[in-house]
């Protein structure tokens, strides 16, 4: 980058405006006749609801103009901070500092930006994002503000993704949670048995803190699991730790391999199927308290964990009942590697981890998938109309390698894939792939590997019927005591700290309601979520 030196000149309407400072003359940043009109007419039609990006900070004037007539979210990114320290020699930047919805990144990298849009970028309440680049500025450093856009585009794969799951989930995951919630009163009895290095409190799970497990195995159900089900029995027989996932259930129970636990993250009611016809009464079920309550009636004691729903965690948070684990990776083998993390094991094995459909082929036999289309066909809709329907649902992506490969790859399994191969590369224990067919897993270890050391919570006493439904009353009130939310006005404002961890929970809910009441003004959907939380935790209560 080419070093930046400004010069100060005022415009025609006395406001100081930056120009570079050049050998063939002085540039200017902005009109040197009216910049603050300039600055309106760029965000005209932008609303109260956006999150404006400005790429170059300048003069501030079109940072200044969001934040006064569109009462936008501003963040700003430029670079070189002997130049922003110009700026701020010769300009006042007071009404931009001084305002709450104004951020300045200087000189940020990639995962700077990205880690800030994630945390403060919230699909639910804004409108849209917007990027609005100073062109004049940007074409003096355009690697940097390259690197920006691509940081920019990626953060917004991200919250994108995780935004339509909330749109499509919120509602169930919400009433999931709390029909959970006032199921842990009932089954504080303790299992027959500890198993391994599981515990129960109140039906709260835990694990043990001193819990150490040299050798794991993580079965997922993948097709590729036929052929490794001889290794993954021997390495049975040696006593290691066996954690498999729920949909591989029935793969393993149909070769009489008994897990040692299983893990469950799924909120929709088809993962039951998993479950139907194995014996399910000795092995504990790690079970997200956001998944059906239906699942946790199978178990006798189902050790539920906090996944990353604001619901569940404001819930652990009060109650000290659950050990969190990590579902970011969007499916249940990389959260079965996460459980394996936490209970410390040395050396880690993933099985049926195939991330791709092998030989036209979906999972591996024995899992519930067969049983299901077969109830399900008629001879209007047979077996393999419905294998077919399910195979294709996706676009499958194009051949990364060999043109002979037997697998073919979807989108969200390939995001699945790598996000398993960031987690295992960041972990001490040492993870490998059986070998098989599927997509293969390149399980890189990163010398900056990142050690565990979270506390495993054990809990926080008796957990009874009254600790239920005070703890939902409790929530039920605090959701009716938000304040009324007002157009032409961000909520998060009008909020105290206790408020905003509150109005946070009812988030994903929101992003459902949404997708579903486009036409509703931000106000009126915050208001709408507010009253169907509020009756949906009332009826809970009445059961």
């Amino acid at each position: 980058m080419n070093k930046i030196n400004y010069v100060f000149e005022k415009s025609k309407t006395g406001e100081t405006v930056p120009l570079f400072k050049l050998q063939e003359g002085n540039q200017s940043l902005h009109s040197m006749i009216d910049p603050k009109k300039e600055a309106q007419r760029l965000i005209s039609g932008i609303c109260g609801e956006d999150f404006i990006i400005f790429l170059g900070l300048g003069g501030g004037f079109a940072a200044e103009a969001a934040l006064e007539s569109a009462n936008a979210r501003v963040l700003v990114i430029d670079f070189d901070k002997d130049s922003i320290t110009q700026l701020f020699a010769n300009i006042s930047y007071a009404k931009l500092t001084k305002n709450k919805h104004f951020t300045l990144l200087v000189d940020p990298d990639e995962q700077e930006i990205k880690n800030f849009l994630i945390e403060n970028f919230k699909p639910a309440l804004y409108k849209s994002l917007k990027t609005i680049p100073l062109r004049t500025r940007i074409e003096k450093d355009k690697e940097n503000f390259d690197k920006t856009i691509t940081a920019i585009q990626e953060a917004i794969e991200i919250i994108t993704a995780d935004y339509s799951v909330q749109a499509h989930f919120g509602k169930r995951w919400f009433s999931n949670i709390i029909r959970n919630i006032k199921y842990i009163k009932t089954n504080n009895q303790q299992p027959d048995k500890k198993i391994n290095a599981l515990e129960n409190t109140a039906g709260g799970g835990v694990l043990n803190p001193s819990a150490r497990i040299k050798e794991a195995a993580i079965v997922a159900a993948g097709p590729s699991l036929d052929c490794q089900i001889k290794t993954l029995a021997e390495l049975k027989s040696k006593g290691a730790f066996i954690i498999s996932t729920d949909t591989a259930l029935g793969a393993l129970s149909h070769n009489g391999i008994e897990p040692d636990a299983v893990v469950s993250i799924d909120c929709q009611h088809i993962s039951y199927y998993h479950f139907i016809g194995n014996k399910l009464k000795n092995i504990p079920l790690i079970l997200d308290i956001a998944s059906p309550p239906l699942l946790a009636g199978l178990f006798q004691s189902p050790l539920f964990f906090c996944g990353g729903h604001p619901l569940a965690k404001y819930f652990s948070g009060c109650c000290k009942k659950l050990q969190s684990l990590d579902t970011s990776g969007g499916n249940v083998t990389y959260t079965c590697l996460c459980l394996a993390e936490s209970l410390n094991a040395e050396h880690i094995t993933l099985f049926g981890a195939d991330f791709s459909y092998v030989d036209n082929k979906t999972y591996a036999r024995g899992t519930y998938l067969n049983s299901f289309f077969s109830k399900k066909q008629n001879r209007f809709y047979p077996l393999e109309s419905q294998e077919t329907a399910f195979l294709y649902r996706s676009p499958f992506l194009p051949r990364e390698e060999e043109a002979n490969q037997r697998y073919r790859e979807t989108s969200s399994l390939r995001f699945y894939r790598k996000k398993l191969e960031e987690k295992s590369s960041m972990m001490k224990a040492v993870v490998i792939s059986a070998p098989g067919f599927g997509a293969p897993i390149r399980l890189i270890k990163n010398d900056k590997y990142e050690i565990n050391n979270e506390e495993l919570e054990i809990g926080n006493g008796e957990w009874d019927s009254k600790n239920s439904e005070g703890f939902l009353k409790n929530y039920r009130e605090d959701i009716l005591k938000l304040p009324e939310a007002r157009q032409k006005e961000f909520y998060f404002d009008v909020l105290n700290e206790k408020q905003k961890v509150i109005y946070t929970t009812l988030l994903p809910y929101i992003a459902f309601y949404k997708k579903r009441n486009p036409e509703l003004k931000q106000n009126e959907l915050i208001e709408n979520v507010k009253r169907k939380c509020a009756e949906e935790i009332a009826r809970v209560l009445k059961r």
